[in-house]
């Protein structure tokens, strides 16, 4: 083999790599296009799922300790419920929801003074997640009906808060009421999302 051949080889062989990596380079951009386009909506939607459920949680929780407020709070419950994650609901959903809602209502039956009146709100939303049937734990709450009953309870929390705040003006000044208030619209910025979307 001489000098001359190996060059022309080399050569060949550097432009057939150059456009290998270039193919490789639009292949990986067509695949990040197409799946930003397929998951972007659906990436948004699921990030604004778990930002409500956080809100709603953090507004039980809210409401348990000092902070005491004239929402109904027992509606968070259903809208937890519809509105969690799959992966957390499908949790309480499982074995260790069937637990948890075992020794509750063991707890509640032999030992009620121990029962704290704190815990109830919580414990009955396991128990709906672990008793509730596949119709509505999977067809209803996987729906657009699941949907609109989040968003008749966020509008409904917003409207009773800021009824109760004595104003719009007032929900958004008053030190305690910012935080319900902007935890309320993340109620209802999820299922509009998603219902839209």
């Amino acid at each position: 083999m001489n000098l001359k051949s190996f060059r022309s080889d080399h050569g060949t062989l550097h432009s057939m790599i150059g456009t290998d990596f270039n193919e490789l380079t639009i292949a990986a951009k067509n695949l990040a296009s197409h799946t930003f386009t397929l998951t972007g909506l659906g990436f948004g939607t699921s990030v604004l799922e778990w930002v409500a459920s956080i809100a709603a949680i953090y507004l039980l929780v809210l409401d348990r300790t000092n902070w005491k407020t004239n929402m109904l709070t027992s509606l968070l419950i259903p809208y937890i419920f519809f509105s969690a994650p799959s992966l957390i609901f499908g949790i309480f959903r499982g074995e260790i929801g069937k637990w948890i809602a075992f020794v509750a209502v063991i707890v509640q039956l032999f030992f009620p003074k121990h029962a704290k009146e704190y815990l109830e709100l919580p414990v009955a939303l396991v128990l709906i997640a672990v008793v509730a049937p596949n119709l509505i734990a999977g067809t209803f709450r996987d729906s657009w009906i699941g949907l609109a009953i989040c968003l008749g309870i966020g509008c409904y929390l917003l409207q009773e808060h800021i009824r109760a705040s004595g104003g719009f003006r007032n929900a958004f000044t008053k030190a305690n009421g910012i935080s319900n208030t902007v935890g309320i619209i993340c109620l209802v910025v999820f299922p509009v999302w998603a219902l839209i979307f």
